[in-house]
């Protein structure tokens, strides 16, 4: 793999990249859209590729793992072959899975006993099986394993479960490097940055992340309840460290205008079920705000859905159609919602990284965040 800087922007530390991969190159800024158990939800593989065009999508191990399991993915050939999907997948870890069962888990040195949300049943995440399931669903981007504090945090807490996380890391690269990857396309490791919102932890994490050397990084226990504010105080200290020449994700962030400011704050990656599930329930994303389409407002609205034309549903359909559909339940009108939002991340991306490379994403991305910033 490679990265490639194109671009940087003289009024913030946003850049415009090219991460080159097995399974194509993927344009940073990018939005990776989150398809848990091996689906965007709602999506053929047809209209997310040709419609949506996501250059990369993202799976779930914890959720793999559960089902259908690696057994049947290396059957399969992978979750590229699985899926039919030929373009780049990056899967977490599972962390964040289990961080989210609080109340069904336990946390020790070795790793992680987990209570299954489907049966039950128990199983025990390391750092070593973590990687070992990421090699059976053969994503191009993998990542480290590692605790995801929950908001707020204590002090203390924090800080032992970062230095867990970097413990957990040094295992997770040893065995990553020891193993083989396993359908004929190279995988790379992404370590983790953790540390609530203490900006001496970020700073400690940031740099023995740095210095492992990974060919990028992550940012990982944000968007998890903390105020905007403070999720782009701590990415601003974390960018600051990690180096420039390679990639950064920042994980589960978020809404439009917490994509944009976080360009701006020097970020490449990001991933969030928010436009898929909000879509579901009727909320969709425009230039100029947000829509809720179950409002009666839009009951006898003929215009299209949203005439800026981000995708193909948004002038063949009405406002006044989609507010139906959600008033029946009708399924169409949460896809309809869902390749919507999708199209419109993609291309807030894609505008972002025009913007760079023409010299006005600055001024473009202050007029943008004030204009999202409406309920419509």
């Amino acid at each position: 793999m490679k990265f490639d800087i194109l671009q940087s922007d003289s009024q913030s530390q946003a850049r415009a990249g090219v991460i080159h991969t097995d399974h194509g190159k993927i344009e940073t800024p990018i939005f990776m859209p989150v398809g848990t158990i091996g689906t965007v939800k709602g999506v053929h593989q047809r209209e997310l590729k040709e419609e949506v065009n996501p250059d990369i999508i993202l799976g779930n191990t914890y959720h793999l793992y559960l089902r259908p399991g690696t057994d049947i993915l290396e059957k399969a050939g992978g979750l590229h072959q699985f899926m039919n999907w030929d373009r780049p997948i990056l899967t977490d870890s599972g962390g964040y899975q289990v961080y989210s069962l609080s109340s069904n888990r336990k946390i020790k040195e070795e790793g992680v006993k987990f209570k299954s949300h489907i049966d039950g049943s128990y199983h025990t995440f390391t750092p070593e099986r973590a990687m070992d399931i990421q090699r059976s669903i053969g994503g191009d981007i993998v990542m480290a394993f590692d605790e995801c504090t929950p908001y707020p945090c204590d002090y203390n807490y924090a800080r032992r479960s970062m230095h867990m996380t970097h413990r957990w890391l040094k295992r997770c690269i040893s065995h990553f490097d020891n193993t083989p990857d396993l359908y004929g396309h190279k995988q790379t490791l992404f370590p983790i940055v953790q540390g609530s919102t203490y900006v001496d932890l970020r700073q400690q994490s940031a740099e023995a992340i740095a210095a492992t050397d990974q060919f990028g990084n992550a940012i990982g226990g944000l968007s998890v309840g903390e105020p905007a504010e403070e999720m782009y105080a701590m990415t601003e200290v974390v960018t600051a460290i990690l180096p420039k020449e390679k990639p950064r994700y920042l994980m589960g962030v978020g809404t439009p205008i917490n994509l944009l400011e976080n360009v701006a704050l020097g970020v490449d990656m990001f991933d969030c079920v928010m436009p898929t599930r909000n879509g579901r329930n009727g909320m969709i994303f425009t230039a100029h705000g947000t829509m809720n389409m179950k409002n009666k407002k839009w009951a006898e609205d003929f215009t299209p859905l949203d005439p800026a034309d981000y995708a193909w549903v948004d002038t063949v359909y009405t406002k006044a159609y989609v507010r139906h559909l959600f008033t029946v339940n009708e399924m169409l009108g949460r896809q309809i919602c869902t390749i919507h939002n999708l199209s419109f991340y993609l291309w807030l991306m894609r505008e972002a990284r025009k913007r760079i490379i023409e010299g006005d994403f600055r001024t473009w991305k202050d007029k943008m965040v004030k204009q999202m910033d409406n309920r419509l």
